[in-house]
Formats: C-alpha cells, structure tokens, sequence
C-alpha cells in the first residue's frame, strides 16, 4: 500500500529567504506547492495543462512553454490601480530576455469579457512588445480564475468592491521547466522584480 504525505505550502515556503541570501551559482530554488510522498519519492506540485487564445489569435497551452522556464502574471487592460506598475516592472523581464528561447512570459486577462484578442493586441503594442515570448492570453473566464487560484496561488476574481470590479493579485510566478512553482514576487515592487530575474539566471541554471 502506498504511502502519502502532504506537505503544507506555508512549510514549503519557511527557510526561502535563507536560500535567498545564498551566492547565485551554489543556491538552489524552493519547490512551492503541496508536496505528495508516494513510496518514498516526491511528487510535487505542477500547473495543469491549459489552452487559451493570445493577442494574435493564436493557441497557447502549456505545450508552447514545453522546455522553457516561464514568468506568469494576472491583470486586465483597464486596471486602475497596480496593473500599470506590473506591466512597467514586467517588461524589464521581457527586455532581459525577449531573445533568450528558454524563456518565455504568461499573461493571462481576468477579464476577458472587455479584453477580446483584439483589445489584447493593442495593449500589446502600446507596451512595444514584439516578440513572441510574451503572450497575452483570454478565454474561459472560470478557467482563468481556477488555474489563477488553485494553480499559481494567485487572488484573481469578480469583486463590487475594488476598483473596477476585480480584485486580483500583484504577484509574479516563476515556473520551471517541469511546471513547477519556483518562486512567487510582487510585481510592483523594484526590488521583488529583481530579485526574479536573479533567481530566473539560477533556474536556467538548474540540472
């Protein structure tokens, strides 16, 4: 009979900022999520496979990052409040990386009712992103809120109270090439978004 144990995420995330404070090339990067022990072997948490449509109209699911480590974030076009800071803070990982193809940049509207694949081509371009390693992506807005929420670990959903009507969360998650949660930073906050991109160099890194 097999053996199960689940592992807290708050227990996962207790020792990061020891690992942290460590020299980029000997630190290695936390596994977040529940963690499962099936007969004396991990298995951890990974994001399930999806399908969305991108700014161009285009398919996206988790076979287009397949061998890529990826940055993904939540927001809608006409955010009033901290969605400008993320987008600004956001294309300082794009300028870093817009030619590396290991990489790639996750988007995901929480409002696709306004934000169609058109009005996401526009913000597209008013942000001068080019390349395609930056995907803007909608669809199925109760699939955005559940891959938002039970997958990225991320607030993203309908809200009378905030400021225009939806309330989500300001983080950035990094995920690794196995679709594993690697880190979690606020996107409006310089020193947050630095430190992802210091921590995206020890995961391309990685063996």
């Amino acid at each position: 009979m097999k053996k199960v144990i689940f592992v807290p995420f708050f227990c996962l995330l207790f020792g990061t900022l020891a690992l942290f404070s460590c020299d980029n090339t000997s630190r290695k990067l936390p596994i977040l999520g529940e963690r499962e022990f099936v007969n004396g072997d991990s298995v951890y948490h990974t994001i399930p496979d999806f399908t969305f449509t991108n700014q161009n109209g285009v398919e996206v699911s988790n076979k287009t990052f397949e061998g890529k480590i990826y940055v993904s974030d939540f927001f809608f076009t006409t955010c009033p409040t901290i969605c400008p800071v993320m987008k600004k803070q956001m294309l300082r990982v794009y300028e870093k990386y817009k030619e590396n193809p290991q990489v790639g940049i996750l988007s995901h509207t929480i409002d696709p009712r306004h934000d169609s694949v058109q009005v996401l081509k526009e913000y597209a371009a008013r942000l001068g992103v080019k390349k395609p390693m930056w995907q803007f992506v909608t669809g199925e807005k109760d699939k955005i809120y559940e891959i938002g929420e039970k997958s990225y670990y991320v607030t993203a959903g309908e809200d009378s109270t905030a400021a225009g009507g939806i309330i989500h969360s300001g983080a950035f998650i990094l995920v690794d090439k196995k679709r594993r949660v690697r880190g979690l930073y606020d996107g409006t906050k310089e020193e947050d978004v630095t430190k992802l991109i210091k921590d995206m160099e020890v995961l391309l890194n990685e063996k």
